[in-house]
């Protein structure tokens, strides 16, 4: 399992289910967009505290970011 895939899938999915795009999300967080889409394609590792920023922006609990999820 490599985390940085299944938090990526995770946040991507997290953040359409609140329809957001990935300026709205790093708007939200103080982040760059890129930093978001690099997150999301798993080019880049989340550290803990941009893990936090993004759970809060998003109103969900870190752990559903680390979490693997059955794609179906």
């Amino acid at each position: 399992m490599d985390l940085n895939e299944v938090m990526a899938r995770n946040l991507r999915r997290i953040r359409h289910g609140k329809k957001l795009t990935q300026e709205e999300l790093a708007h939200l967080t103080g982040l760059s967009a890129r930093h978001i889409g690099a997150i999301e394609r798993a080019e880049m590792s989340a550290t803990i505290t941009v893990l936090g920023q993004i759970s809060q922006a998003l109103a969900v609990d870190p752990r559903e970011f680390l979490t693997e999820t059955n794609p179906g």
